[in-house]
């Protein structure tokens, strides 16, 4: 190469721009041929501007910050190409064993299905067998047919629900019943206080009395009639929690000193007073019949296990389990609490249409993306079918966990409610992070992250509707939680069984209950928040140098305040007196029951047949002195 050759740069031609995808600036050809060019001297000051830089937004945000928000994204949108998981079954052959089987002895298409219709008619006769002698009961010998009773039956209402002496829950004595309990009563606890003379009972089982004598017999058993009384047959040994049962039970008519005793897991409430109502069971009348729940779970166990090992299929597996489970909650294990058994059976089926109209969707968009393809058949039933038993056996498993209903006022005075709570709390942060790597591997969380963010923007609208409250019911947690478990690998396999089971059981049980209450559901049975009475200090003549009765006065003024017309005053929880403004009446004077007997009394405005709270309990003790009400409702 020559000096002629060496091209200065700054002889160079300058590069011109070519609205052409297939030129190229550098091109030297370009440059000579089509260039044409305004040297400087030529140009005026007037055509002559500076070239613009475009406007771009992020200019304004700081370099780390963009580069950082980048990074983000880049991170959230996964691995480039995604991995889909897939499960790799440990030890294959035993796993594949099953479908060999079935290949081997049922080859063609036609042998398959009818070995699938066979074995859904042995399904259906030996759960409806089970269920016909677990559901009705033969009659007792000298007593007729038995009544069924739910696990919260009681022979006393709250209150003054009883009427005026009690004369509304009579009759009081001599008077028998044969009655049959489910199983699993012992669970059963109050989620409201209950007042007992001067206590508040809370978050136990309301059973108050028990055994009078050290053999505990029970000639010499005896419960306040406001006991539940399928929790008092447990609690005396009459029946069993595990199987429910049959028996006699007698009323007592009116005692006193009622025990507290811890027999069979259950304690008792102490009652130091005199009740116009008890009642004790016969012995010698339980009957043979049981809640045969636990073998109608052998039964519908042993079957979904068969049909999970025998099938690939998710479009035979999930109707399948979700058809058995359903049915099993909801007319064994966990039925709606309900005494008359056709009407289950009617609420159950009027629940099952909507319900797997909800399955249907998750099945398409959650359960078939999981378990298509899916071999692993060992690995599907221990961790997809089991913790669907799990969750649809929820009155056994997550029921245990100290929270009935997810309010602040539950959470503070439930004993181990905070505690469980934190708990929980970490437990689903901890599942959610490790899903949303899983979803991330995947590529599908940018998207994931977009249907969450509807999901909670959606809740935090609802929160802020006035006089309603949200209440996340445990089938809404399933369905809200269970798209995040559309993957193969192994904890989404349990995680998707065990909200799968949480939605059985919310449904079967509970039905569709709305995502939105009104504080009077929440309350319940639970206090008013109504003004309580000002009751002017008694006066007081217990006579105990005369041969009379002791008496109390109570006076109080009038008018009521406004929305009050009248005055209800319980003695021992049983009211004693209901007056009204109308009648000019200021005071009232009872006359002790028992002299070597303590009583408790509580005061409650009326308006018109309605109440509002009672006060809680002001004690005239048995030496003759006034225990002052506390302050707040009962």
């Amino acid at each position: 190469m020559g000096p002629r050759d060496v091209i200065d740069d700054e002889g160079a031609p300058p590069q011109v721009y070519r609205d052409d995808d297939t030129a190229s600036v550098h091109s030297a050809h370009a440059a000579t041929s089509d260039g044409i060019f305004i040297h400087a001297s030529e140009a005026s000051d007037e055509e002559y501007s500076p070239p613009q830089e475009p406007y771009y937004a992020n200019k304004y945000i700081p370099p780390r910050l963009h580069s950082s928000w980048r990074q983000t994204v880049k991170w959230v949108k996964g691995p480039q190409p995604p991995r889909p998981w897939k499960i790799h079954p440990f030890f294959p052959h035993i796993q594949h064993a099953p479908i060999h089987f079935l290949n081997n002895y049922f080859p063609k298409k036609k042998h398959k299905i009818a070995l699938l219709i066979f074995f859904y008619f042995c399904w259906l006769l030996s759960f409806s067998l089970v269920l016909h002698r677990s559901a009705f009961a033969a009659d007792i010998p000298g007593y007729g047919p038995p009544v069924h009773i739910r696990c919260t039956d009681r022979f006393w209402w709250d209150g003054n629900g009883c009427g005026l002496n009690g004369d509304l829950c009579r009759p009081f004595q001599n008077t028998s019943m044969a009655f049959r309990c489910p199983a699993n009563c012992k669970r059963i606890q109050l989620l409201n206080p209950h007042a007992v003379g001067d206590q508040e009972i809370n978050y136990r089982p309301l059973v108050v009395g028990g055994p009078t004598d050290q053999e505990e017999t029970l000639e010499n058993t005896y419960y306040r009639g406001d006991s539940f009384i399928c929790g008092a047959a447990i609690h005396s040994g009459f029946i069993n929690d595990q199987a429910g049962g049959c028996g006699v039970l007698s009323l007592a008519g009116e005692k006193s000193n009622y025990p507290s005793v811890n027999k069979n897991h259950i304690k008792s409430i102490a009652f130091d007073s005199y009740f116009p109502k008890s009642f004790t069971f016969l012995a010698g009348t339980t009957s043979k019949c049981r809640d045969l729940r636990w073998p109608l779970l052998a039964v519908s166990v042993t079957f979904t296990i068969l049909l999970s090992l025998f099938t690939t299929s998710p479009a035979i597996f999930f109707p399948s389990v979700f058809f058995g489970i359903f049915f099993h909650v909801a007319l064994a294990s966990d039925p709606p609490n309900l005494t008359d058994y056709y009407a289950i059976v009617s609420i159950a089926l009027g629940r099952f249409l909507p319900a797997s109209f909800c399955m249907f969707a998750v099945y398409k968009y959650c359960v078939k993306r999981q378990q298509q393809g899916l071999r692993a058949q060992i690995e599907k039933t221990v961790l997809w079918l089991g913790g669907c038993w799990v969750g649809a056996l929820n009155n056994y498993t997550f029921d245990k966990i100290p929270i009935e209903r997810l309010t602040p006022h539950d959470i503070k005075s439930q004993p181990g409610a905070v505690p469980a709570l934190i708990i929980v709390v970490l437990s689903l942060f901890s599942i959610a992070l490790g899903q949303a790597y899983a979803i991330r591997v995947e590529g599908r969380l940018p998207r994931y992250l977009a249907v969450y963010g509807i999901f909670v923007a959606t809740i935090l609208s609802l929160v802020a509707i006035p006089k309603m409250h949200v209440r996340i019911h445990h089938y809404i947690l399933g369905l809200l939680l269970v798209p995040g478990t559309a993957m193969q690998n192994r904890p989404s396999l349990l995680f998707q069984g065990i909200l799968v089971g949480l939605f059985i059981n919310g449904i079967a049980r509970w039905g569709f209950d709305s995502i939105l209450q009104t504080p009077d559901e929440l309350r319940g049975d639970g206090q008013l928040g109504t003004y309580l009475p000002s009751i002017i200090p008694p006066i007081i003549h217990n006579n105990f140098d005369l041969n009379l009765k002791g008496n109390i006065t109570f006076e109080w003024e009038l008018p009521f305040p406004k929305y009050y017309d009248g005055l209800s005053i319980l003695v021992n929880d049983v009211e004693r007196y209901r007056g009204y403004e109308d009648n000019h009446k200021d005071s009232f004077t009872w006359v002790r029951h028992q002299d070597d007997l303590p009583e408790y009394f509580r005061f409650a405005y009326m308006n018109g047949n309605s109440r509002g709270d009672y006060t809680k309990a002001g004690k005239w003790g048995k030496d003759g002195g006034w225990t002052t009400m506390p302050s707040g409702p009962s």
